[in-house]
């Protein structure tokens, strides 16, 4: 078994390498996955009658037509250290497309002999009507491992061989992440994007010393985004939506105060702040900062951090809640001293 669990590793790592460049055929409709992205094998988007935008990405489509859009748009980090899978199990091949897929590797000895003859009997495929389970043909799918491919930790974990599973049955419990209505709500929070985070400032060319600066985020461009991830060929699917709660400002020295004193505004109305208004300028802002101090002929690097909610619904399960992301930006800010006229 140490043998054969060492083939296994290593079959999978070249599987990885190679997959994007090999040409078996596609287990279903949307192709195999990605090769930007998430998954081990090519991406294939479409565009239905209304516009809607799903990518096959990993044995996993994603609806992203309810997602953050625009040049400034990134995923959000979450609050704590639990991240998105970095592999996972989804259907693969029908039991026409594993036999095609696996014979010319064996006929190549690519494997080894041994290697080739044990996966021969694991999946009988001397049997011409029962080998590769042919005889289930439409009623399940050989299931197989993808990888994101920006190779986090934990990227080379689902290293199991193919397995079979019937349609209607849930995977073995003992796959993990092998996909279910939670997994893909987890798959689809790594593919949230939410806005960029640059803060409207006033006053905006530069603030002055102990001058209160207002600070806010334009409402229309803070609202849920969501995106939905499915697994059409067993039925199941999950929606992850993303909502903004708070904005915390950090304003790059020590030598300033913040409004409110945590440096947390939350978001009220739709907006995160207030725009400032003439005849404001003694008020407190509802979000803000006051610097201290000069930044000389440099710049404070104030840092604005949306923090945003996520939760999920799915096929045949009430949902719940995943971990607070996070998506911020630096800005430069000017802060000048108020010149005193003297006469």
């Amino acid at each position: 078994m140490p043998a054969v669990s060492k083939s296994l590793r290593c079959a999978t790592a070249v599987a990885v390498v190679l997959v994007s460049v090999m040409t078996a055929p596609a287990a279903f409709a949307g192709g195999r996955g990605e090769g930007g992205s998430r998954g081990s094998t090519d991406q294939q988007a479409n565009v239905d009658g209304n516009g809607t935008v799903s990518v096959t990405v990993g044995g996993v489509v994603f609806d992203r037509s309810k997602n953050g859009s625009g040049d400034s748009v990134g995923a959000v980090t979450s609050s704590t250290s639990w991240s998105p899978p970095a592999c996972w199990y989804a259907p693969k091949y029908t039991p026409q497309q594993l036999q095609d897929y696996l014979e010319p590797i064996w006929e190549a000895e690519s494997t080894g002999y041994e290697w080739d003859a044990k996966q021969r009997e694991k999946y009988n495929a001397l049997d011409e009507k029962k080998g590769f389970n042919k005889d289930k043909t439409g009623k399940g799918y050989w299931w197989g491992s993808y990888v994101n491919e920006s190779f986090p930790p934990g990227w080379d974990k689902c290293d199991t061989e193919y397995f079979w599973v019937d349609q209607g049955d849930p995977p073995p419990a003992d796959k993990e992440n092998a996909v279910t209505p939670e997994v893909l709500a987890e798959l689809a929070y790594g593919e949230i994007r939410v806005p960029g985070t640059e803060v409207t400032l006033a006053p905006a060319a530069a603030t002055k010393v102990n001058l209160p600066t207002w600070a806010w985020l334009d409402g229309a461009d803070f609202k849920p985004v969501s995106v939905t991830a499915s697994v059409k060929e067993i039925g199941i699917w999950a929606t992850a939506t993303a909502e903004p709660v708070s904005l915390q400002i950090e304003p790059g020295t020590p030598d300033a105060e913040t409004y409110p004193a945590s440096g947390v505004c939350e978001i009220k109305g739709g907006r995160i702040g207030a725009p400032y208004e003439k005849g404001k300028a003694d008020d407190t802002p509802p979000c803000g900062v006051k610097y201290l101090r000069s930044s000389g002929d440099g710049t404070f690097p104030l840092r604005a951090t949306v923090t945003w909610k996520i939760h999920w619904t799915g096929s045949d399960s009430p949902g719940g809640n995943l971990p607070d992301g996070a998506f911020g930006a630096t800005q430069d800010v000017v802060v000048q001293e108020i010149q005193a006229v003297n006469r």
